[in-house]
Order: structure tokens, then C-alpha cells, then sequence
């Protein structure tokens, strides 16, 4: 099986910020394992901004600009723990740094897809770290969990492990409820789950609501995704063999997305919203054309051309995403016309298809 395995902050550090060395043992451990039965494995790992911290001896800031600074500080000792933890199996490793932009451009997602191979080719495990420190929105991004579900996309995995710090998604807060239980299989996940799923921890930017949205991400790519805890005991075997109640598994859709549709649908922020009539939102979820600027009754929110912006129905539920062809103020003036009420230069056409995802039916 070709495996992605993304370990999150709070499960590699410590509380001073150091890197958890028994903790990255255990993991190195468990992918050489795998490797040894033929696997092909791939970590994706959080930690750099936190060892940033700790190296410099800081209280860790709220502004992103400094987090991404930091980050290039503490990606030297994270690469370094990785490295001789691996060395001492006699396995080499390779540092490819990501951002989700790269998903987006055709040119860089193949010469992406390109490096990964030839390092599976050559044995060497690939460490993947999203590049914050130049990344547009990077912080904002999930704590890498989105980047490894993009990775999953781009190999075509079999399998996405997200390792955490609780053993799965589970009913409810256990600091808030202690008898909440684990849920073992998400079939889709939706508003009731992602509700349960909490917020960011004290050490990472990611939380349960970032792994479910990866998750949901694998499963549009046709993958599925394992949540569980990082020191459950040979979690990554036991993940591989599609043991069940080791965490929460979300089973692979049957239509795979492309990895562009996929950028667009989860891993750019919207700008604002265009909300569109029923002729149009049938239109798009049935037969999966363009959104014609005919189509729109409302724009909300201030945007550029090419920007993302969600597409709701006349109900205010958002079914699609897509990047738009005119800014918020030539949307909101031509809003409603037909084609032959537009002036010279200016298209029917809102949101091209190739642009356009659609999330859930309208």
C-alpha cells in the first residue's frame, strides 16, 4: 500500500516545545516496520513552529508573520531529529517543503508528483512539512493536515493515518463530557459531526475540526482516512490492515477529484459569497456547467477576480465553491443579466467549470 502519515504537533512536542524524541521514535519505528512489509510510506509532520519557539526561548506570538519566521528556526532541529532517528535503521529520508498553492498550478503539482516518485524510487521516505515560512495563509491551513491530504491526492495513496493526541473523533469534548465515546466510522461527514469536532489545541494550529476536513478532502480523492492516537501501540500496522476500532475511519468516495478542483473545494479561503437562483443550482449540481452570471440574485462580500467565494442556494446553504471571473463590484452590478444585456467585454460567464466544485446538493 502507498501510505500518508501525518503527525501533529501536540503528539511530537512536549509542553516546553522540545521535540518528543520517544514519541518520534515510536513513530520512525512504525513506518520502517511497514516499510520492511513492502509499504510505501510518506510523513507529513507538524512541530517546526513549536521547536521554533522553544529554540528561541519566546512565548509563542498570535501574528502569522512570526509564526512563519519561527517556523524556518525550529524546521533545522525537527529535520535533524527525523534524520538521525531514521539513520540509526539505515533508512535515508528527504525533506519536500509544500504549500497549497503548489496543488493549485498544473506545472507544480507535476513536478511535485515528479520528486515524490523519484524518492519512493531511490528509498528514501519522504519528510513533508508545509512551507510556512514563505506560505500564503499557512498558519491558517490546519496544522499540515490539509497539505497531507493533498499529498494523498497528488501519490494517488491508498491510505491517509492522521495521528493525533485522542484516540479518534468522539461524541463529544471529554473535558466537557467523560463518558463521550469513540465513533468509530464516519460515513459522511457533515454539520452534526464537524460541531463535536472542537478547535485548535494549545501547541499546534490543527484540531479535530482540521482532520475531519482533511479527511473529507482523502475521501473526494478516493482515499480513506484513519484518525487515531499517536501512542496507541502499533497504530500504524494495525491502520494498514484496516483493523476497526483503532479510531475513526472515513471510507474513500467512489469519484475521485481532481487535485485542482480539490484546492479549490478545500484548501483556499473564500473571499465571500455569491448566492444563486434554483434554475441555477440545479443547473450546476445536475449537469455541471458554468455558473452564468444570469444566475445570481446576491453577492456578498469583497473580492478580486480569481478569488474564491462559496455559492449558496436561495435557502443560504453553500453547496459549491469557485473562482470568479469579475470582482465583487462588476459582480454585484451585472448580477441577474442575461447575456445579451451585458456590454462589450464582459461574459456570461461568472465561474467557469473548470473552476467550479460542487460540495453537496443543493
Amino acid at each position: 500500500m502507498r501510505v500518508i502519515v501525518k503527525i501533529g504537533t501536540s503528539s511530537l512536542t512536549s509542553d516546553s516545545g522540545k521535540v518528543n524524541i520517544s514519541a518520534l521514535s515510536k513513530l520512525v519505528s512504525e513506518v520502517v516496520a511497514a516499510r520492511t512489509q513492502e509499504h510505501e510510506i510518506v510523513v507529513v509532520t507538524s512541530g517546526a513552529i513549536t521547536a521554533g519557539v522553544q529554540k528561541l526561548g519566546i512565548e509563542r506570538p498570535d501574528e502569522p508573520e512570526i509564526l512563519q519566521a519561527l517556523s524556518a528556526v525550529g524546521q533545522i532541529d525537527l529535520m535533524r531529529a527525523y534524520g538521525e532517528e531514521f539513520g540509526s535503521h539505515g533508512v535515508a529520508t528527504g525533506q519536500v517543503l509544500l504549500a497549497p498553492h503548489d496543488f493549485r498550478d498544473r506545472n507544480q503539482y507535476l513536478h511535485a508528483e515528479t520528486t515524490f516518485e523519484h524518492l519512493l524510487r531511490l528509498n528514501v521516505v519522504p519528510i513533508v512539512n508545509e512551507n510556512d515560512a514563505v506560505a500564503d495563509d499557512a498558519i491558517r491551513y490546519g496544522d499540515n493536515d490539509r497539505i497531507a491530504a493533498l499529498v494523498a491526492n497528488l501519490l494517488r495513496a491508498d491510505l491517509l493515518v492522521l495521528l493525533t493526541d485522542t484516540p479518534g473523533v468522539l461524541t463529544a469534548d471529554p473535558r466537557i463530557e467523560p463518558s463521550a465515546t469513540l465513533i468509530e466510522e464516519i460515513a459522511a461527514i457533515d454539520q452534526a459531526i464537524e460541531e463535536v469536532a472542537g478547535t485548535a489545541g494549545s501547541r499546534g494550529s490543527g484540531g479535530m475540526a482540521s482532520k475531519l476536513a482533511a479527511a473529507r478532502m482523502a475521501s473526494w480523492s478516493g482515499v480513506r482516512t484513519v484518525i487515531a492516537a499517536a501512542d496507541r501501540p502499533e497504530v500504524l500496522a494495525e491502520a494498514i490492515a484496516g483493523i476497526s476500532g483503532i479510531g475513526t475511519a472515513v471510507p474513500a468516495r467512489e469519484a475521485r477529484v481532481a487535485a485542482r478542483k480539490l484546492w479549490i473545494g478545500f484548501a483556499v479561503t473564500p473571499h465571500g459569497q455569491v448566492t444563486v437562483d434554483d434554475g441555477a443550482a440545479e443547473a450546476l449540481s445536475r449537469s455541471g456547467g458554468s455558473l452564468l452570471i444570469a444566475g445570481i440574485t446576491r453577492t456578498d462580500g469583497t473580492y478580486s477576480q480569481n478569488d474564491a467565494v462559496d455559492i449558496k442556494n436561495l435557502a443560504g446553504e453553500v453547496f459549491a465553491k469557485g473562482l470568479v471571473a469579475f470582482d465583487s463590484d462588476t459582480m454585484d452590478k451585472w448580477k441577474g443579466s442575461r447575456a445579451e444585456e451585458l456590454p462589450a467585454g464582459i461574459s456570461p460567464v461568472a465561474i467557469h467549470r473548470d473552476d467550479l466544485v460542487i460540495l453537496e446538493e443543493p
